[in-house]
């Protein structure tokens, strides 16, 4: 019941349908715990804090998420997914150590226990909807397909949908003196998250 309502709670926070996210998210959240939070050491501490014995956490980003980098997360490098899903937790390239991430395309049909869902600004919410960029070269840029639009959004919903005890999302602050990072792009997804009822991580 829980899943189905979790996976219910993505679609409606993906499709802006803040009312059907609020009535599930109270639904489930004392069960599944889903929270937000600014602080990334707070959330490898909580998935940490939270996983029992055997059960296992990992950080996982958007294949798109490439301004995360100055925050140690780094999309490009290519994770082997034997080693950070079956590795213990004496194997520093295994998803326990919190340093390489998983993206929608290492993920996909795998589940870990708990995790921490990195929210980049590729994925922005601004002015009562989300915009869909694309980091090329040395900037965003807009995606204009409709195609390319829905597989962001299907990367997203991916995400959010991979832990079966619960997870954390992470949404920097931002960097006032980075162009490419401004804390207005992390500002609207923050707020909105919030609106939908999601709780902030002590």
């Amino acid at each position: 019941m829980f899943y189905y309502n979790v996976s219910n709670f993505v679609k409606a926070l993906l499709d802006v349908d803040i009312d059907t996210a609020k009535r599930l998210y109270e639904q489930f959240n004392n069960d599944y715990p889903v929270f937000v939070t600014r602080n990334l050491h707070k959330a490898k501490l909580w998935v940490r804090s939270q996983a029992k014995v055997s059960q296992r956490y990992g950080l996982t980003a958007s294949s798109g998420a490439k301004r995360l980098r100055k925050y140690g997360i780094w999309v490009q490098n290519k994770i082997e997914a034997t080693n950070w899903f079956l590795n213990g937790k004496n194997d520093v390239r295994s998803s326990f150590h919190l340093e390489e991430t998983a993206t929608e395309f290492d993920i996909q049909g795998l589940e870990l226990d708990w995790t921490i869902v990195c929210w980049d600004a590729d994925l922005r919410f601004e002015n009562g909807d989300f915009k869909h960029l694309k980091f090329v070269g040395t900037k965003w840029q807009n995606i204009k397909s409709a195609d390319n639009i829905l597989y962001l959004k299907n990367a997203y919903r991916v995400l959010l949908t991979r832990a079966r005890q619960g997870f954390v999302i992470f949404v920097p602050s931002g960097d006032e003196t980075d162009t490419t990072a401004k804390p207005e792009y992390y500002d609207g997804i923050y707020r909105y998250l919030k609106s939908v009822g999601i709780k902030e991580l002590e």
